[in-house]
Order: structure tokens, then C-alpha cells, then sequence
């Protein structure tokens, strides 16, 4: 018999698991919302959740150099771009000056972190740091939609999409306005660790779990009569609790006191989307949970949320989350004890 290798009475130690890293960086004159959502993200520490959270790093070109914010807020950042560079997940949260040249030094950290593998993210006009660095040439991207027709001149080779939240192009991720950014890197961590963490975080955020990457980011008469939002407000807190059963606009008009035409109008102006499209999108959320909990068949977990068929669901969840419910629930399981 092989005599083993162990010290007697001791127990293999697993290694520690390293810290996916985050690095955002922060310029002077820039606004504290971008760069605080990206904190409270990655940088509040989460115990309670159970799983590997993640490090974050605040980066600066001139990390020795004091920056000043919107409101006189002033601060220095702990490190500079090689460690920029170095990180898993690295993020653009605007640059200073949508028409000015990207400082070199940036440029050449983006190529760094890109080809050695990591993930490349922008929120609202930091797509004009990663369109510099050649990052989204041939690729769809957003940014916010004031500098959409700027960065499609400025950067012919991008396909700018200016009506969507965010673009998740696997490596790199570009997301519209200041409130786009929540959404995304809400995304980053479903991506990461799955729905249940996800949902966690948005509650402690007090932000909806998830708003579709395609959805408009531009909202016409976003502020309505609170009448009508209390109203549409009523008959999509209906929809969410009946999600299993058949759902028509006439329902969902019947449940707001309006008539389905004005229903449609006023839904519209308050979400940017069709209510139709709003509910298939709530469907698909309410599966995620259940393809990650247990062992229920995909064919089950549609029906249980209101899909008529089987194919039906699988068409709008690919749709959606780009990826095949099945695909899913393998990345996503939850093992938790």
C-alpha cells in the first residue's frame, strides 16, 4: 500500500480563490455618480451572498495627482494604470472631453487589459476611450444618446446602436447614459455569479434586478400625469403576480381603468417599451430563479411562468439573455448548500 503524503491529523487545505478584480478609472472633472455606482458595486464587501465577491481599484493616469469632482469633491486614487492594466474587469466610466483626443496612456492600457484577456467595460461616454483604442471597431456599442451621432463620426468603423441601455459584446460591454451603468454592471454580476446573487444586490440597491440591455434608453414624456403612472403602475404590479396565466393588453387596460388605446399610449411614454413586450421580458426574468434552483424541466419552467409552448420560450429567452435556457441553467446552477 502507498504510504500517503498528508501529515497525520491534518486535513488538505483548498486554496484561497483569488479576487476577481475590478479597476475604474477616475479623472479629474469627472462626476462622483459613475465612478460611486462602480464602488458600491464591486467595492462594498458582501459576505451575506456566500460566493467570491469581487476587488475593486481605483485607477488614475496620475494616481499621485488630486482630483476634483462635480460640487468640489476631491480625492486621489490608490493606483495607477499598470495596475489598471492588470486587472479582470476594467471600466471607462467617461472620458473629459467627448472631443478631445484619448490621452495615449489610456489607449495603451486599454490594448494592455484587452489582450491579455480582460473584460473591457464603459459606461456613458467612456465608449469614446475604448472606440480610441480600436476596441470597438467592427463591433455594435451605445453610449449615451446626446453622444451617439458624435461617436459614430468620430469612429466610423463602430456600429452605433443609440437607442439601447447596454451592448454585451462578451469581452467588451458598452452601456448609454449615468442610470445604464447600474443596469450593466447589475448584468456583469448576473453574468458572474448568477440571477439570485444579482436580484440580492438590486435589492440592497433598491433598483429593479433587471432592466433588458435593448430597451430604450431615451424615454419621450418619461413623467406623466401621476394619475396614468399610478394607473400603468397598477396593472403591471397585476402582471407581475399573474405571470403564469394569459396576459392581454385588454387586461392590462381593464386593471388601469383606461382604454386599451390610451393604455398602449401611456405605457409607452412611462417605459419606452409595448406592454406585451414588457411581460415576455418579466416571464423570462421569473424563469431565471427556477432553471437555477432545482431540476424542474425546461418545458416546466416555461409553463410555470406563462409561455404557451415550449418553443415559445426558448425563442424569447434566447432572445434576451442570448443564450439557450438549458445553456443557462448549466452556467447558473445554484449549488449552494
Amino acid at each position: 500500500m502507498a504510504a500517503s503524503l498528508r501529515p497525520a491529523g491534518r486535513s488538505a487545505v483548498p486554496p484561497p480563490v483569488r479576487p476577481h478584480v475590478v479597476a475604474v478609472l477616475a479623472f479629474d472633472g469627472m462626476s462622483p455618480f459613475e465612478l460611486g455606482s462602480v464602488a458600491e458595486i464591486f467595492g462594498l464587501p458582501r459576505p451575506e451572498l456566500r460566493v467570491p465577491w469581487y476587488e475593486l481599484r481605483v485607477c488614475a493616469e496620475r494616481p499621485d495627482r488630486m482630483m476634483r469632482s462635480f460640487g468640489g469633491l476631491a480625492l486621489t486614487a490608490g493606483h495607477g494604470l499598470e495596475e489598471f492594466a492588470a486587472a479582470d474587469t476594467v471600466v471607462v466610466v467617461a472620458v473629459p472631453d467627448v472631443r478631445a483626443e484619448v490621452p495615449p496612456a489610456l489607449v495603451g492600457a486599454l490594448r494592455t487589459a484587452h489582450g491579455r484577456g480582460a473584460r473591457v467595460v464603459s459606461i456613458c461616454s467612456g465608449a469614446f476611450a475604448l472606440a480610441a483604442a480600436g476596441l470597438l471597431d467592427g463591433r455594435t456599442a451605445t453610449t449615451h444618446w446626446r453622444y451617439a451621432e458624435l461617436l459614430q463620426r468620430r469612429y466610423p468603423r463602430v456600429r452605433v446602436d443609440p437607442d439601447v441601455l447596454y451592448v454585451d459584446d462578451g469581452d467588451v460591454l458598452t452601456s448609454a447614459g449615468s442610470a445604464a451603468g447600474l443596469d450593466l454592471c447589475l448584468h456583469l454580476i448576473r453574468r458572474d455569479h448568477g440571477a439570485r446573487v444579482a436580484n440580492a444586490v438590486a435589492r440592497r440597491l433598491v433598483v429593479p434586478p433587471h432592466r433588458e440591455g435593448g430597451q430604450a434608453q431615451f424615454v419621450e414624456a418619461a413623467v406623466a400625469e401621476p394619475a396614468r403612472d399610478d394607473a400603468v403602475a397598477r396593472s403591471m404590479a397585476w402582471a407581475l403576480d399573474h405571470l403564469a396565466e394569459p396576459i392581454t393588453v385588454a387586461d392590462l387596460a381593464r386593471r388601469a381603468h383606461l382604454a386599451p388605446r390610451t393604455f398602449l399610449r401611456h405605457f409607452g411614454r412611462q417605459t419606452g417599451t409595448s406592454p406585451l413586450r414588457w411581460v415576455v421580458v418579466q416571464r423570462v426574468m421569473a424563469s431565471l430563479p427556477l432553471l437555477e434552483a432545482g431540476s424542474m424541466p425546461v418545458e416546466e419552467v416555461g409553463a410555470a411562468v406563462g409561455f404557451g409552448s415550449p418553443a415559445t420560450f426558448r425563442h424569447h429567452f434566447t432572445r434576451i439573455m442570448k443564450t439557450s435556457p438549458s445553456a443557462y441553467r448549466r452556467t447558473f446552477r445554484d449549488t449552494t448548500p
